[in-house]
């Protein structure tokens, strides 16, 4: 049973928080891989193996906590290092097809945090600039959590994988604060993160080089991009005369996956008042909600038919804000589920 310290953290976590498998999955992987005795600690902490394996299941946070520190008391405190790495792998599909909609440094940034959004109810991460430096904040919700150094270790571990992954030039961490106090032994932290290490700090971030903004992407030569570029030609084959609703549907492709799409979000995207945006709209007789859903559905089944991707990677790249959202949805337009209608 999780001891009395145990008892008492999770007991201060909301008991709605939720992750889904596979933010559990790679903690799972790397307590293995450490030695861990993973089977008797999943019952100790009451998650079922069967339902892990259903990428889409919902698990409580607290499980989550009560498993990272069981196997960390028998394994390595350095596992959420390792369970970053694995992390970072595990969402490659979802990293490839957001790269698709991006061109630079800069663009993927805007949509870096709703990526690790859903992971689950476990915190944010902010961008902010620090001078001729960005910094990319890790705010967990469970503020008890600064002095818990797994979460934050996988967090960032991941987040430094996917920048320095995504461009030709390198874009290396310069300087990491921890919030936890420094460990007895840091030489993964330093493999990981590079020297200029600093613990105690009000928050655990990574420091990059704010020239990097303007890197461009690496461009995918493969079926990843190939798979995306046929979605837009599909989507826009018929809208050639037509450029309002084509550059419409262009820019709400882009903006989809950082969520939160309106209209004046759309407008400020295209350099245009929301009135002219609007009037431009009506003079062709479209309403700016029912193209949004139309593109959502459209795109739905191109994503519905890759299997690389699983539900909850689609509801991120349609800009849904989880995955029973775009569920109820996809549900109310074509009288299935999106697992149903993929099983078809």
């Amino acid at each position: 049973m999780p001891d009395k310290k145990q008892r008492a953290q999770s007991a201060s976590l909301n008991p709605g928080w939720t992750v889904n498998s596979t933010s559990i999955n790679g903690v799972v992987q790397a307590a293995r891989m450490l030695g861990a005795p993973v089977e008797a600690i999943l019952r100790q902490v009451d998650l079922s193996p069967e339902l892990l394996q259903e990428p889409e299941a919902r698990h409580p946070v607290a499980a989550l906590h009560q498993f990272y520190q069981l196997a960390a008391n028998q394994t390595s405190s350095d596992i959420g290092i390792y369970a970053g790495r694995i992390d970072y792998i595990n969402r490659l599909n979802l990293q490839l097809y957001t790269c698709s909609v991006c061109d630079t440094f800069r663009d993927y940034l805007n949509l870096m945090p709703s990526v690790l959004r859903f992971a689950g109810d476990i915190g944010e991460v902010l961008i902010r600039r620090e001078d001729e430096l960005i910094r990319l904040d890790w705010v967990p919700l469970w503020q008890p959590s600064d002095d818990w150094r797994f979460q934050s270790d996988e967090l960032l571990t991941t987040s430094a994988m996917i920048v320095d992954s995504l461009c030709v030039r390198p874009i290396p961490v310069l300087r990491a604060h921890f919030s936890y106090p420094e460990p007895a032994d840091t030489r993964l932290l330093k493999q990981v993160f590079g020297t200029e290490l600093h613990f105690n700090q009000p928050v655990s971030c990574l420091y990059f080089d704010r020239q990097s903004l303007n890197y461009p992407l690496i461009r995918l030569d493969s079926d990843w991009s190939q798979s995306v570029n046929r979605s837009a030609q599909h989507l826009f084959a018929n809208d050639d005369s037509d450029s309002v609703l084509r550059d419409l549907r262009a820019t709400l492709m882009r903006l989809l996956p950082a969520g939160g799409v309106s209209i004046d979000k759309t407008a400020e995207a295209q350099n245009i008042s929301r009135r002219t945006l609007q009037r431009r709209l009506s003079e062709q007789g479209y309403q700016f909600g029912q193209v949004l859903q139309d593109l959502r559905h459209e795109l739905a089944l191109q994503y519905l038919a890759d299997e690389r991707l699983n539900i909850t990677d689609i509801a991120f790249l349609l800009g849904y804000a989880d995955h029973g959202s775009f569920s109820s949805a996809f549900k109310a337009r074509s009288g299935q589920s999106p697992r149903d209608f993929r099983k078809a």
